[in-house]
């Protein structure tokens, strides 16, 4: 249970501090002229992930999982998730958010993981959406949150691209 709590505990307070930081990040992007789009779609996404940490923790504590035979590997795999995680959020600096905030004629951030990839973000939290319930034999939390988080993104990556379009060198970029 002391492992649990401690990991469980730990992402908790990464989101809440994530939070704090993407409030200020929206801030100062909108004092630079910034406007949200899609934020209609915000909600449930914010629904989904307080509702992974619920089912989470009912199924491991009231259905009396345990950690899973492949903890240690999981944990390998989550303590990298983190580090990338970092690696994106240093990377776009202050245009880092978890709203879709865009700032019209701002450059598209081109370099970290960006470099590589589209969307490490999303590609992070899906990962740690799938990892973090395997690694305490969540398995039902780990499909459903799972699927429900790619119908959110089959929403909001069509939505962020078009805005990111409209407004910036994304397509010179992309």
């Amino acid at each position: 249970m002391i492992v649990f709590i401690s990991v469980i505990g730990f992402v908790i307070v990464q989101r809440i501090v994530e939070l704090f930081v993407a409030r200020n990040n929206e801030i100062w992007m909108r004092s630079q002229g910034a406007y949200e789009v899609g934020a209609s779609h915000y909600p449930f996404m914010l629904a989904i992930h307080v509702g992974f940490f619920i089912s989470l923790i009912f199924e491991f504590v009231i259905l009396g999982r345990s950690l899973s035979a492949n903890f240690l590997l999981f944990l390998v795999i989550f303590l990298v998730l983190q580090m990338m995680r970092v690696w994106v959020i240093s990377s776009l600096g202050r245009f880092w958010n978890t709203k879709i905030i865009v700032l019209p004629g701002a450059p598209v951030v081109n370099k970290g993981p960006f470099r590589l990839i589209k969307h490490p973000n999303y590609i992070v939290v899906s990962c740690e959406i799938f990892i973090i319930p395997l690694m305490f034999g969540a398995y039902f939390t780990a499909l459903v949150f799972t699927l429900l988080n790619l119908i959110i993104l089959s929403i909001r990556i069509p939505i962020e691209e078009a805005a990111l379009r409209e407004v910036t060198n994304y397509k010179q970029v992309f």
